[in-house]
């Protein structure tokens, strides 16, 4: 399924915890190719993973570049304790 689809990188971060490493990534994802052979526009989603935690919300979802970029500080800042949760999380 993955070579089906295409990543875009925005943002990588680790953590360095007592219980081991977190690590909080976020990307951009879409088929690998658009609709009608490529001539249609390729749709993105946006999407912040957090491996590492236990018991904790790990993914959210972003409708833009700029929210994903936003949302990805605001998970740093909720992880090392200096920002509340973010919103959007999806369990």
């Amino acid at each position: 399924m993955l070579d089906q689809m295409t990543l875009y990188p925005i943002a990588d971060d680790v953590l360095f915890a007592p219980g081991g490493k977190v690590v909080i990534r976020t990307y951009g994802v879409a088929p690998a190719t658009g609709g009608d052979g490529g001539k249609e526009p390729v749709t993105v989603s946006y999407r912040t993973w957090v491996t590492g935690i236990r018991d904790q919300p790990r993914y959210w979802h972003w409708g833009r570049f700029e929210d994903a970029a936003t949302g990805h500080r605001k998970v740093l800042e909720w992880l090392t304790g200096r920002g509340p949760q973010p919103a959007q999380a999806l369990a």
